[in-house]
Protein backbone atom coordinates (compact mmCIF):
# COMPACT_ATOMS: atom_id res chain seq x y z
CA UNK A 1 0.00 0.00 0.00
CA UNK A 2 1.22 3.17 -0.59
CA UNK A 3 2.08 5.82 1.64
CA UNK A 4 -0.05 9.14 1.87
CA UNK A 5 -0.14 12.00 3.55
CA UNK A 6 -2.67 12.56 6.21
CA UNK A 7 -5.10 15.20 6.04
CA UNK A 8 -5.07 17.89 8.93
CA UNK A 9 -7.48 20.21 10.64
CA UNK A 10 -5.66 23.49 11.28
CA UNK A 11 -5.79 25.23 14.41
CA UNK A 12 -8.28 28.39 15.15
CA UNK A 13 -7.29 30.90 17.88
CA UNK A 14 -8.27 34.00 19.42
CA UNK A 15 -7.14 36.91 17.34
CA UNK A 16 -6.82 39.14 20.59
CA UNK A 17 -5.06 36.48 23.40
CA UNK A 18 -1.74 37.32 25.05
CA UNK A 19 1.29 37.35 23.58
CA UNK A 20 2.77 33.65 24.37
CA UNK A 21 -0.92 32.59 22.79
CA UNK A 22 -0.94 34.60 19.69
CA UNK A 23 3.09 33.25 19.28
CA UNK A 24 2.53 29.67 19.53
CA UNK A 25 -1.06 29.80 18.16
CA UNK A 26 0.37 31.31 14.92
CA UNK A 27 3.29 29.00 14.85
CA UNK A 28 0.64 26.43 15.52
CA UNK A 29 -1.37 27.40 12.15
CA UNK A 30 1.59 27.62 10.02
CA UNK A 31 3.27 24.80 10.97
CA UNK A 32 -0.55 22.97 9.96
CA UNK A 33 -1.09 24.97 6.99
CA UNK A 34 2.41 23.19 5.72
CA UNK A 35 1.13 19.26 6.43
CA UNK A 36 -2.75 20.87 5.10
CA UNK A 37 -0.63 21.60 1.55
CA UNK A 38 1.41 18.19 2.00
CA UNK A 39 -2.38 16.27 2.56
CA UNK A 40 -3.32 13.59 -0.05
CA UNK A 41 -0.11 13.23 -1.59
CA UNK A 42 2.17 10.48 -2.04
CA UNK A 43 5.45 10.47 -1.17
CA UNK A 44 6.31 10.59 -4.88
CA UNK A 45 4.18 13.37 -5.21
CA UNK A 46 5.66 14.83 -1.93
CA UNK A 47 9.36 14.49 -3.44
CA UNK A 48 8.12 16.07 -7.27
CA UNK A 49 10.24 18.92 -7.71
CA UNK A 50 8.56 22.58 -8.62
CA UNK A 51 10.71 23.50 -11.53
CA UNK A 52 13.76 21.78 -12.00
CA UNK A 53 16.52 22.27 -11.66
CA UNK A 54 15.49 23.92 -8.01
CA UNK A 55 15.47 21.02 -5.61
CA UNK A 56 12.44 22.85 -4.23
CA UNK A 57 9.51 20.00 -3.30
CA UNK A 58 6.92 19.44 -0.47
CA UNK A 59 8.97 17.08 1.16
CA UNK A 60 12.05 19.20 1.00
CA UNK A 61 10.18 21.70 2.62
CA UNK A 62 8.65 19.04 5.19
CA UNK A 63 12.17 17.49 5.81
CA UNK A 64 13.98 21.37 6.05
CA UNK A 65 11.28 22.37 8.47
CA UNK A 66 12.26 19.80 10.51
CA UNK A 67 15.80 20.80 10.21
CA UNK A 68 14.91 24.18 11.12
CA UNK A 69 12.78 23.16 14.52
CA UNK A 70 15.90 21.14 15.59
CA UNK A 71 18.51 23.66 15.01
CA UNK A 72 16.10 26.44 16.84
CA UNK A 73 14.09 25.03 19.31
CA UNK A 74 16.82 22.13 20.75
CA UNK A 75 19.56 23.02 19.61
CA UNK A 76 19.82 26.66 19.90
CA UNK A 77 17.57 27.60 22.84
CA UNK A 78 17.91 24.30 24.93
CA UNK A 79 21.46 24.16 24.28
CA UNK A 80 20.30 20.44 23.21
CA UNK A 81 23.29 17.91 21.69
CA UNK A 82 20.92 16.80 19.15
CA UNK A 83 22.58 15.44 16.04
CA UNK A 84 21.59 17.92 12.73
CA UNK A 85 18.97 16.64 10.58
CA UNK A 86 19.00 16.37 6.92
CA UNK A 87 22.29 18.47 6.00
CA UNK A 88 26.42 17.97 6.67
CA UNK A 89 29.06 21.12 6.59
CA UNK A 90 29.54 19.41 2.98
CA UNK A 91 25.98 19.35 1.77
CA UNK A 92 23.96 22.19 3.66
CA UNK A 93 20.81 21.73 1.09
CA UNK A 94 20.84 17.70 1.97
CA UNK A 95 17.28 18.73 3.02
CA UNK A 96 16.04 19.10 -0.36
CA UNK A 97 18.39 17.73 -2.43
CA UNK A 98 18.17 14.21 -1.01
CA UNK A 99 14.56 14.18 -0.34
CA UNK A 100 13.47 10.30 -1.17
CA UNK A 101 10.04 9.56 -1.58
CA UNK A 102 10.53 5.79 -0.11
CA UNK A 103 11.13 7.64 2.80
CA UNK A 104 8.16 9.86 2.98
CA UNK A 105 6.33 8.54 6.11
CA UNK A 106 9.98 8.31 7.93
CA UNK A 107 10.26 12.25 6.88
CA UNK A 108 6.82 12.87 7.61
CA UNK A 109 6.81 11.92 11.28
CA UNK A 110 10.32 13.59 11.84
CA UNK A 111 8.96 16.99 11.39
CA UNK A 112 6.28 15.92 13.63
CA UNK A 113 8.48 14.64 16.23
CA UNK A 114 10.83 17.81 15.99
CA UNK A 115 7.34 19.84 16.55
CA UNK A 116 6.11 18.21 19.46
CA UNK A 117 9.75 18.11 21.17
CA UNK A 118 9.89 22.25 20.20
CA UNK A 119 6.54 22.86 22.11
CA UNK A 120 7.88 20.67 25.15
CA UNK A 121 10.92 23.24 25.13
CA UNK A 122 8.75 26.48 24.85
CA UNK A 123 6.54 24.78 27.19
CA UNK A 124 8.72 24.93 30.00
CA UNK A 125 10.79 28.56 28.80
CA UNK A 126 9.91 32.13 29.26
CA UNK A 127 9.22 34.09 26.33
CA UNK A 128 12.25 36.43 27.81
CA UNK A 129 14.64 33.43 27.95
CA UNK A 130 17.54 33.66 26.24
CA UNK A 131 20.76 31.72 24.76
CA UNK A 132 23.63 33.36 22.75
CA UNK A 133 23.86 32.75 18.56
CA UNK A 134 26.37 34.78 16.60
CA UNK A 135 27.73 36.84 19.83
CA UNK A 136 24.30 38.25 20.43
CA UNK A 137 21.22 37.25 23.26
CA UNK A 138 18.28 35.88 21.39
CA UNK A 139 15.54 35.46 23.30
CA UNK A 140 12.64 32.53 22.91
CA UNK A 141 10.24 35.40 21.51
CA UNK A 142 12.60 36.02 18.78
CA UNK A 143 12.47 31.94 18.20
CA UNK A 144 8.98 31.96 17.98
CA UNK A 145 8.71 34.99 15.48
CA UNK A 146 11.21 33.61 13.19
CA UNK A 147 9.57 30.20 13.14
CA UNK A 148 6.61 31.51 12.00
CA UNK A 149 8.39 33.91 9.35
CA UNK A 150 10.09 30.90 8.33
CA UNK A 151 6.83 28.45 8.20
CA UNK A 152 5.14 31.76 6.54
CA UNK A 153 7.62 31.78 3.80
CA UNK A 154 7.92 28.73 2.88
CA UNK A 155 4.40 28.26 3.21
CA UNK A 156 4.04 30.39 -0.18
CA UNK A 157 6.17 28.11 -1.56
CA UNK A 158 4.08 25.36 -0.59
CA UNK A 159 1.47 26.89 -2.27
CA UNK A 160 2.92 27.43 -5.58
CA UNK A 161 4.55 23.35 -5.56
CA UNK A 162 0.98 21.66 -4.55
CA UNK A 163 -0.57 23.92 -7.61
CA UNK A 164 2.53 22.31 -9.86
CA UNK A 165 1.88 18.71 -8.70
CA UNK A 166 -1.68 18.66 -8.80
CA UNK A 167 -3.39 21.75 -9.30
CA UNK A 168 -5.09 21.83 -5.93
CA UNK A 169 -4.97 25.44 -4.85
CA UNK A 170 -6.47 27.80 -2.23
CA UNK A 171 -5.88 27.86 1.38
Amino acid sequence: MTWTAPGVTRPGGSLAADERTLLTGLLAWHRSTLLHKCAGLTGEQLAERSVPPSGLSLLGLVRHMAKVERIWFRERFAGQDAPRLHGTAENGDADFEEADPARAAEDYACLLEEQRLADAVVAKASLDDTFTAGGEACSLRFVLLHLIGEYARHNGHADLVRERVDGVTGA
